[in-house]
């Protein structure tokens, strides 16, 4: 599609597909129900080879950099910078906007796919590049998040039921 375009026109036209393409994105993880984001489907559960999230924090050292990423406030105002609660309620939510985040981030990433595809090779190398980096690692800080409020949640489970004040899940 844009092999024969110049650089300034390839350049715009990759601005306005991967703005588009991110904003389809963001709309729909607005819109979808809150069951797409179950923490228990497969997509969102642990992979043997991330260890609990040790991985993360051991190979990529997420500990170091994930504070300095910016954040989106999420639905309903749910930020997710710090954990204002401990409640099993909220931890449920906060688990909840943790898929939601990394279901953003690897679904604007399919982008990466159609600038390889529509650019000459180099183009579509780079802006594919561009838009892995600026979208993976949102989506591994949500991931280790979620597991460590997962375990988080189990100790906080553990601590109600013998005092009698196990509080009811909320499902989404």
């Amino acid at each position: 599609m844009l092999k024969n375009s110049s650089f300034l026109e390839m350049l715009v036209w990759n601005f306005a597909i991967i703005g588009f393409w991110h904003l389809v994105c963001f709309i729909a993880c607005q819109k979808l129900p809150e069951s797409t984001f179950d923490p228990a489907r497969s997509r969102y559960l642990p992979k043997s080879w991330e260890r609990g999230g040790r991985w993360y924090r051991d190979t990529l050292k997420i500990n170091l950099w994930k504070d300095k990423l910016p954040q989106h406030i999420g639905k309903g105002d749910f930020s997710k910078r710090h954990l204002k609660d401990d409640s099993i309620e909220y931890l449920d939510r906060f688990i909840l906007e943790t898929c939601r985040g990394e279901w953003m981030h690897l679904k604007s990433s399919i982008c990466a796919l159609i600038t390889l595809v529509i650019n000459p090779l180099l183009v579509g190398l780079v802006a594919a590049l561009f838009i892995t980096v600026a979208n993976f690692p949102f989506a591994a800080v949500q991931r280790y998040n979620r597991f460590r409020l997962q375990a988080l949640q189990r100790r906080r489970r553990r601590a109600v039921r013998p005092a009698g004040l196990e509080q009811k899940r909320v499902t989404a």
